[in-house]
């Protein structure tokens, strides 16, 4: 689970928020635009290809629910610095 925040002057990984984290994009909230830079975000991050990261709920929400294939949630946390 995620917390987007659309519109930021750069695209970075803020943190942790409790089991979400927190993700900020440069694009706007409009037509999937943050939703496509989260899930590029993510996979230049955690070193997969694009097309391995998906939001598949809260597409118009700032809280998403994002899939990672070929990567376990234990290795998800581990690259992202979560204990």
């Amino acid at each position: 689970r995620i917390k987007v925040v659309p519109g930021a002057s750069r695209d970075e990984i803020a943190g942790w928020l409790g089991d979400a984290l927190k993700v900020r994009v440069t694009a706007p909230p409009e037509r999937g635009r943050a939703n496509t830079a989260v899930e590029r975000l993510l996979a230049a991050v955690l070193g997969v290809s694009a097309e391995c990261v998906r939001v598949v709920a809260g597409l118009s929400s700032a809280r998403k629910t994002v899939v990672i294939e070929h990567l376990s949630v234990t290795q998800v946390r581990k690259r992202l610095g979560k204990p």
